[in-house]
């Protein structure tokens, strides 16, 4: 399959130290055309833009993910804004809610994804969101602000999705949509209009069926798409083409 368009990856991730700059080389040749790859925290995010300096298929989102909240820097929104300056970087992200671990006392977590999303307003970004057992929350900050963005690896109902998508926002599927329990993201997939779906991995994480238990990468979009394009009664290779387009939109680049 071909024009494969992955709108979340973490190539920065330790999982990927042995081999990253020969596995991020043999993407071309499996089909993907692009990679989105997101940054955590200032660090990561910086590595990130490094990766997109060096693999003109790569481009960077910066932020803090909500599990990094409390162990940010006081001054980390003008370090963030240099880093969303940069060359190829095309996002504000990851950033968001997790209300599952609670790495970071909630009141900062909304604080942080609250300042992030109105600096995104104001460089006129679209933003990464991670939502985890915080539906209410998110969509309230989302309806206040009204940004652009994706909420990817989307994990709520069908009637959040609509809510969601009401917002302007995007939604983004991935391996979870493969797994034994997937009835509500197969209801999500099926429901999501063309223009607002994307694809993708949260490599080395969310790894499909039949290769549960291992690192995921991009070259395992297809097992994703398959599914997906399933409970949408079209081919795989509408789907690659239909979230390739939708992430060039939404990203503004050109792949």
């Amino acid at each position: 399959m071909r024009n494969i368009y992955d709108s979340h990856a973490h190539y920065n991730d330790e999982a990927f130290d042995e081999d990253r700059d020969g596995l991020l080389s043999s993407l071309p040749e499996k089909g993907i055309c692009a990679v989105i790859n997101c940054g955590t925290d200032l660090a990561s995010s910086e590595f990130s833009l490094s990766l997109a300096g060096k693999y003109p298929f790569i481009r960077a989102a910066c932020g803090i993910h909500p599990h990094e909240a409390s162990a940010c820097p006081g001054d980390y929104l003008e370090a963030l804004k240099e880093l969303l300056k940069r060359e190829n970087c095309v996002a504000v992200g990851e950033i968001g809610l997790d209300y599952h671990y609670d790495f970071s006392p909630r009141d900062i977590q909304q604080k942080i994804f609250e300042e992030q999303i109105i600096l995104a307003k104001e460089l006129d970004m679209p933003i990464i969101v991670h939502d985890r057992e915080a539906h209410e929350d998110t969509l309230r900050l989302l309806r206040k602000y009204k940004p652009k963005g994706v909420v990817h690896c989307f994990s709520g109902s069908a009637e959040t999705a609509k809510e969601t998508l009401a917002l302007g926002m995007y939604i983004g599927l991935g391996g979870a949509v493969t797994f034994k329990n997937a009835r509500k993201p197969l209801e999500v997939a099926a429901a999501v209009p063309d223009d607002r779906l994307l694809i993708e991995t949260d490599c080395p994480y969310m790894t499909p069926v039949p290769f549960r238990g291992r690192r995921n990468d991009s070259g395992f979009i297809p097992y994703a798409a398959e599914v997906i394009a399933g409970v949408r009664g079209v081919s795989p290779e509408a789907v690659l083409e239909l979230t390739r387009q939708n992430a060039n939109a939404l990203f503004k680049t050109d792949f």
